[in-house]
């Protein structure tokens, strides 16, 4: 029997247990090789297996169904024949009777970050009421093989807090992190080139087929979202309904970028705070506070011994500028405490920042796909632009802060040097398109996102004509977990996506009250 045959034979028999595994009725024709491949490079194939045991149990995986999806690590390059398998977890509908045929798929943020974490949040925000819930890793995630976790930063980051955040030592101990981890990734075979966005919007088209689905949805967030996008630009076939949360548009995902969503979304904060009376007479002037607690803290870091949040010995923190608008866009604390934290920081009383920067002390070593965030933010988000591109959008985003502060982009410090140890190709031309289409989709933002700004979103539906767009006040960032009125909205749109969503319960919804804590000078003279 020819190769090919043998192939077509497994590729049958595998689109028939996926077919099952998802629960339809029936199954897509068999997949074909990625067009401009050669016969070298084998179809992608899903092949059932056992679901992912994460430390931490999650309930949902124990009555779904999972398996690897095996594709090319390189589509553009299948000579050299090497594949990578993706962790994929089917989790029926919570109503079994008669769920809906079009699945859900899920693209995660990050790009890093464990998918699988994600499930509790997804099936606590109904997106499996009435239909399958598919979730796949994408490609370098931590239940992949290979794996893309870089232990080497895990360890830099607990280590960073006791360091200040744009510190010479700090550079130096993460570049020394990064550059372990791409020596080891390398040694071991692994093409960094081939870890970015057009090659993840491709598993995505190809998982479709193999579970051999005609039809279903699709629900990214952050970063998902901007696969999303990408996704629905080269790989249109198949795809009912697409709804995007806490948007990333690619046209301007760049790292510059990051200054203006962090100065919306702390602008958006301060904005709701001054229209709540308790607070604006509590804390008059936030913006000022904030820029005056940024610039004593750059000049005159405090170092602090502090037990973690979650317990144990304390450790050495250093608290600077950069440390703390790092930790406000890491919403921690949380956007309705933010006012209180930042009155008691300039009356002497770090406590809260302090602990929030304790906790990054423990983390979770060996888990983050480090390798994956990395060839993203060097492919698509670093080139064309420079270290001073980040400075001059950090001093417009907040005029008067120090240059120290401003010269690194918020949460991806040291971000051009690690790319220059990083080194993979230029993709900004081939990513950074806008996505124009007819497929219905629902657009998500938060007003309080500090990640990815709200006031983005409309130059995303600008280009989707059959789009809704979504604004819940007083939520950050990835809003549909943290909003009932959101989940309500995209139960609907998913229902039936070629109907105006019911968006009934945006109206009147206003951002929950700030923490007021007690004035300890309410008198001053």
């Amino acid at each position: 029997m020819p190769q090919h045959s043998i192939h077509a034979v497994t590729a049958v028999a595998a689109a028939a247990a996926a077919a099952a595994l998802v629960g339809l009725t029936a199954f897509g024709p068999t997949p074909l090789p990625t067009p401009g491949s050669t016969a070298s490079a084998p179809p992608a194939r899903f092949v059932p297996g056992p679901c992912p045991k994460p430390p931490e149990p999650i309930e949902a995986l124990s009555s779904a169904r999972c398996g690897f999806l095996e594709v090319p690590e390189n589509r553009s390059r299948p000579g050299s024949g090497r594949t990578i398998k993706l962790a994929v977890a089917v989790i029926p509908a919570v109503t079994p009777a008669k769920p809906a045929q079009d699945p859900v798929v899920f693209m995660a943020g990050g790009p890093g970050a464990d998918t699988f974490d994600d499930i509790p949040f997804l099936v606590d925000s109904g997106l499996n009421k009435d239909r399958a819930l598919i979730v796949m890793a994408q490609r370098g995630n931590l239940y992949d093989r290979p794996n893309l976790v870089c232990p080497e930063i895990d360890r830099f980051n607990a280590q960073s807090v006791g360091l200040g955040y744009d510190s010479k030592p700090a550079e130096q101990l993460m570049l020394k992190a990064v550059k372990e981890c791409r020596d080891r990734l390398t040694a071991d075979g692994t093409d960094l080139s081939a870890y970015n966005s057009t090659e993840n919007a491709a598993d995505f088209a190809d998982l479709r087929k193999a579970l051999g689905i005609p039809r279903w949805n699709v629900y990214g967030y952050s970063y998902g979202s901007g696969l999303a996008l990408t996704y629905l630009r080269r790989h249109p076939e198949g795809i009912r309904a697409v709804a995007i949360d806490s948007i990333a548009p690619p046209p301007v995902m760049t790292l510059p970028w990051g200054w203006s969503s962090a100065q919306e979304g702390i602008r958006n904060i301060f904005e709701a705070c001054a229209a709540q009376p308790a607070c604006q007479s509590r804390y008059p002037d936030l913006p000022r506070t904030l820029t005056e607690q940024v610039r004593k803290l750059e000049a005159q870091p405090l170092t602090l011994n502090v037990p973690p949040p979650s317990g144990g010995k304390p450790v050495k923190v250093v608290l600077d500028g950069g440390a703390l608008l790092n930790l406000i866009v890491a919403f921690t604390p949380r956007p309705k405490d933010l006012p209180a934290a930042l009155d008691e920081l300039s009356r002497g009383n770090p406590e809260r920042f302090a602990q929030a920067r304790a906790a990054g002390s423990v983390q979770k070593v060996g888990e983050f796909a480090h390798g994956l965030t990395q060839s993203v933010a060097c492919s698509e988000w670093a080139p064309g632009y420079s270290e001073s591109d980040v400075l001059s959008a950090g001093r417009k985003a907040f005029p008067g802060w120090p240059d120290t502060v401003l010269a690194q982009v918020p949460q991806l410090p040291f971000q051009y040097p690690a790319c220059r140890i990083w080194k993979v190709p230029d993709r900004a031309s081939v990513q950074r398109v806008a996505t124009e289409s007819a497929v219905p989709a629902l657009v998500i933002s938060g007003t309080f996102d500090v990640k990815t700004g709200a006031s983005w979103a409309k130059d995303v539906a600008r280009d989707l004509p059959h789009s809704t767009s979504v604004r819940i006040p007083g939520i950050g960032h990835w809003v549909v977990p943290q909003s009932p009125c959101a989940q309500r909205v995209l139960a609907s749109f998913f229902a039936r996506p070629t109907a105006p969503p019911d968006t009934g319960c945006v109206n009147g919804l206003e951002p929950h009250p700030f923490a007021i804590i007690p004035n300890p000078n309410p008198n001053p003279k």
